[in-house]
C-alpha cells in the first residue's frame, strides 16, 4: 500500500461520524426511554409523535416474555418492536450486535447512513445519569455521533434529567458491554445483560392519510383486536379478555405467595401504561381540532386507563416482597383497571359511530 492510500485510510478512521443536526426530543411522563426515543426519531423524520406512537391501543401480555429491562414491550411482530408499537405507520426496527473488533466503527457506520443507533446501556455507568456509579439499570440512549480519534460519542437521552451532548467512549463502552448485575436497589430493570445491543429503526416515506376518515379505521382494528375472545391456552393474553386473564393471574400469584409476576408486573405495565397516555393524548387532540366532542370524550376516558395503571403497577413495586400482604389491593386496582378499559372502549366506539356517520350520509 502506498503511503497516500495510508494516508486516506488514516484519515477515513480518524474522521468523526456525526448526524447532520442534534436529534430532537420527545417526552411524556408515563412514557419509558423507548417510547421517547421512537417518538424523537419520527419527529426528526418530519411526522407527529404523538399521531404515530397513539394510534394504537390494545393490551397483550406474553406469557415468559417479560424482561427486567426498560425498554420491554411485547411484540406483536415478533423481532420488529417499533413495527408492533406502530402497525399503521412505515417504522420498522430491528435488534443487532455488532462485530466484537470495531463496535464503535459498526454504530458510526449507521450515522453515515443516516440511521441513527439506539443503544441498550446500563446507566451506572452513564455520567449523565442520577444512577451514574450507584444503580444498575437497563435504559436505551440514541447515539447521534462518534467521535474515535478523541474517544467521544455523541448521546441523546430524553428521559428526565434531559442530556445530549458527548461522553467518552470508555463511559459508553462500559455502559454498552455491562453485564448489568442484580441490583437491590432496582429490583425491575437490573439482572439482565446489556450485551451491547443496538436497535436500528427505518422511518418509511408512505405515510398514512390523516383525516376523521382513516381514524375511523384506525379505531375499527382496534375495537376489533380488544374485544375478540381468546382460544383456549392462548400463547399470548390480547384484548379485554386477555386483560382479565392477566389482573386474575396477578392476584392469584399473591395470594400463593408468588413474588415474580409482581415484579414483572411493574416493568410490563409501563408499556401498557405509555400506550394508553399516547392514544388518549391523540384522540382528545384530535377531537379538539376536529371540533368532536365525542373523540375528546373518549381521549380522556383512555388517558384515565393510564392513570389507573399507576394503582396497579405502583402496588405491585412495594407489595412484591410480601405477594400474600399485597393481594387484595392488586385485586382492587386490577378490577379497576378493568371497568376503566371496558368504559373506555365503550366511549371509542361510541366516538367511532360519530367519525363513521358522514360515510353512511354520503351513502
Amino acid at each position: 500500500m502506498t503511503a497516500v492510500a495510508d494516508a486516506q485510510q488514516s484519515t477515513r478512521v480518524v474522521r468523526p461520524s456525526q448526524a447532520r443536526r442534534q436529534p430532537p426530543t420527545f417526552y411524556r411522563d408515563p412514557l419509558s426511554c423507548l417510547q421517547s426515543i421512537f417518538g424523537a426519531l419520527v419527529t426528526d423524520a418530519g411526522h407527529d409523535p404523538v399521531a404515530t406512537l397513539g394510534a394504537r391501543w390494545e393490551f397483550r401480555h406474553i406469557p415468559g416474555d417479560v424482561r427486567p429491562e426498560e425498554f420491554y414491550f411485547p411484540e406483536r411482530t415478533q423481532g420488529d418492536t417499533a413495527g408492533s408499537m406502530m402497525p399503521f405507520h412505515p417504522v420498522h426496527s430491528a435488534w443487532s450486535v455488532p462485530a466484537e473488533d470495531d463496535p464503535l466503527g459498526e454504530l458510526a457506520e449507521l450515522i453515515e447512513r443516516g440511521i441513527l443507533p439506539i443503544a441498550a446501556v446500563d446507566n451506572y455507568y452513564l455520567p449523565f445519569r442520577p444512577a451514574f456509579h450507584d444503580v444498575h439499570a437497563a435504559h436505551l440512549v440514541l447515539v447521534y455521533g462518534v467521535d474515535r480519534a478523541r474517544g467521544l460519542v455523541l448521546i441523546s437521552d430524553t428521559m428526565p434529567p434531559a442530556f445530549a451532548g458527548p461522553i467518552r467512549a470508555e463511559d459508553f463502552l462500559n455502559a454498552w458491554g455491562s453485564a448489568n448485575p442484580a441490583d437491590h436497589q432496582d429490583a425491575f430493570f437490573s439482572d439482565s445483560g446489556i450485551g451491547r445491543r443496538y436497535l436500528s429503526v427505518q422511518v418509511g416515506t408512505d405515510w398514512p392519510d390523516e383525516s376523521p376518515a382513516a381514524l375511523a379505521e384506525v379505531l375499527r382494528t382496534n375495537d376489533a383486536d380488544l374485544t375478540a375472545g381468546l382460544a383456549g391456552e392462548a400463547a399470548q393474553w390480547t384484548g379485554l379478555a386477555g386483560l382479565g386473564r392477566y389482573v386474575e393471574h396477578v392476584v392469584d400469584a399473591a395470594r400463593d405467595a408468588q413474588a415474580g409476576p409482581l415484579k414483572e408486573l411493574y416493568t410490563f405495565g409501563w408499556s401498557q401504561q405509555a400506550m394508553c397516555t399516547l392514544h388518549g393524548e391523540f384522540l382528545r387532540t384530535r377531537g379538539s381540532q376536529w371540533d368532536i366532542p365525542a373523540l375528546r370524550e373518549a381521549g380522556r376516558a383512555v388517558e384515565t386507563v393510564a392513570h389507573t395503571w399507576s394503582g396497579l403497577r405502583v402496588t405491585a413495586a412495594h407489595g412484591w416482597p410480601d405477594p400474600l400482604a399485597a393481594a387484595d389491593d392488586l385485586h382492587r386496582h386490577g378490577t379497576r383497571l378493568r371497568q376503566r378499559y371496558e368504559n373506555a372502549a365503550v366511549a371509542v366506539r361510541r366516538a367511532l359511530a360519530v367519525l363513521s356517520q358522514p360515510a353512511k350520509e354520503e351513502e
